[in-house]
């Protein structure tokens, strides 16, 4: 039997992705967002609204980058989305992380966070159904730490997913199939 549930929100599991610019004073600016996804090949949306100081960067700089928190950070993380930037100019210096800037485009590298993708800022959709931040993937690095050759092993980064059902945050890493192969068995 199933049963009506309150939460509309319900997309488990969504990414806790840490968005990285520079404010105008070149310190370092970083949100959580849960609400991202790729809808290209090398094309991020982040359904983020305007009022952020993270939006107003990405819009004045063009450039910005999506980190993907881990379990080793679970604190700062949740810290940079209970937090604002346009109340607390020392957020990222209080988190205790360090950033290098990026080789590409003109923002921070967040070091202690095991992937990163840096993008090109594309526009801003602000319809009733926009979706936000739509940003161009021109670089993707990852810490040696998660690599297996050249590839991530998924299962090194323990990459954290949040859960909107109950406001928890929960390690992802255990692989259970092939994509685009397991159901072949069906066809």
């Amino acid at each position: 039997m199933r049963k009506s549930i309150k939460t509309t929100e319900a997309i488990f599991p969504m990414p806790v992705l840490m968005v990285a610019t520079y404010n105008e004073d070149g310190s370092v600016d970083v949100m959580n967002a849960a609400w991202g996804m790729m809808i290209d090949r090398n094309i991020i949306a982040l359904n983020l609204t305007q009022t952020h100081k993270t939006v107003k960067n990405i819009k004045q700089r063009k450039d910005f980058t999506v980190c993907i928190a881990d379990s080793k950070h679970v604190v700062e993380a949740d810290y940079f989305g209970i937090s604002s930037g346009n109340n607390d100019t020392e957020m990222f210096k209080k988190s205790g992380l360090t950033a290098t800037k990026s080789e590409i485009v003109d923002a921070p590298i967040i070091n202690e966070f095991p992937i990163c993708m840096e993008c090109e800022f594309i526009e801003y959709q602000d319809g009733e159904y926009g979706a936000g931040v739509i940003g161009k993937v021109v670089n993707v690095t990852a810490d040696e730490s998660v690599l297996n050759g050249d590839s991530v092993d998924i299962s090194l980064v323990d990459a954290i997913a949040f859960d909107p059902y109950t406001h928890g945050y929960y390690k992802i890493g255990e692989r259970v199939g092939n994509a685009f192969r397991d159901g072949l068995q069906l066809k």
